[in-house]
């Protein structure tokens, strides 16, 4: 595939879902005199006012810092505006993914929680989710089947009997529980990337778990020399649950950064 694009491009779509506040946050920062373009998306946890608020902020602190000092610190930053003192209970809290483009070179990508990375190779042939889901069902399907053996886990809530069911539907269920987010995560479970493939996507968990990654790849197949179709294209897909009706807050960021031809 030719990617049309001559110049690093980065843009940028949300829409908020069926409650009352969009959550979720996208930042694209450009650092002055360098070409440098850090892109980063932040998923509130919750939804009011406050976390909409801490949504923006800390997308905003992990874009200006990440261009500056790195991705990993980026995420780090806005870890330091939801870390509570010891013996408090945290405020406002999300889950983020960064990514920090130099023109014409590789993408290096950070990201805490389920919020995803994904890479569309030069000859598009598929695309790659490059970061890995920080949940409890991640953990399970990876150490749970492969490591433990676990066949059943038995669910005991407060409000409710317990329930006992096959280890993959359970992992199902813990997709939504985060194993990391910003006011828990540290340097050693911030995860860095660097990315080589020209176009690089950046979703919030409303786009991938409500989007089949063989509709978000045709999508980055059809729009992948124009990034702000892409983007507005892939936030529009995201469709409400055919049952309950609910749609969640969806983002999505789209870096097309050509190779320098030698």
């Amino acid at each position: 595939m030719t990617h049309t694009p001559t110049r690093l491009i980065a843009a940028t779509a949300t829409r908020r879902g069926t409650r009352t506040y969009n959550c979720d946050a996208g930042e694209i920062y450009r650092l002055p005199g360098t070409g440098i373009v850090a892109a980063a998306i932040v998923d509130g946890i919750g939804n009011n006012p406050s976390v909409a608020r801490f949504s923006r902020n800390a997308a905003y602190a992990i874009a200006r810092t990440a261009a500056r000092r790195t991705p990993l610190l980026g995420i780090l930053a806005a870890a330091g505006m939801a870390t509570a003192p010891p013996g408090a209970r945290a405020g406002e809290d999300g889950v983020a993914a960064v990514a920090v483009a130099h023109p014409g070179r590789s993408t290096v990508i950070a990201w805490t929680g389920d919020s995803r990375v994904y890479s569309l190779p030069t000859d598009g042939d598929r695309l790659i989710q490059r970061s890995t889901d920080q949940t409890m069902g991640e953990w399970m399907r990876n150490w749970g089947d492969n490591q433990f053996s676990i066949d059943l886990v038995t669910f005991r809530p407060e409000d409710g009997p317990a329930r006992t069911m096959p280890m993959a539907e359970a992992a199902v269920l813990l997709d939504d529980v985060p194993r990391s987010t910003l006011a828990h995560c540290s340097m050693d479970t911030v995860l860095m990337l660097m990315v080589s493939d020209p176009l690089v996507v950046i979703t919030s968990d409303g786009v991938h778990t409500q989007l089949p990654h063989g509709e978000l790849e045709r999508l980055a197949r059809e729009y992948a020399d124009r990034p702000q179709k892409l983007a507005d294209a892939i936030v529009a897909a995201v469709l409400a649950d055919p049952v309950t009706g609910y749609r969640d807050d969806a983002t999505a960021i789209v870096i097309a950064n050509p190779r320098e031809q030698n």
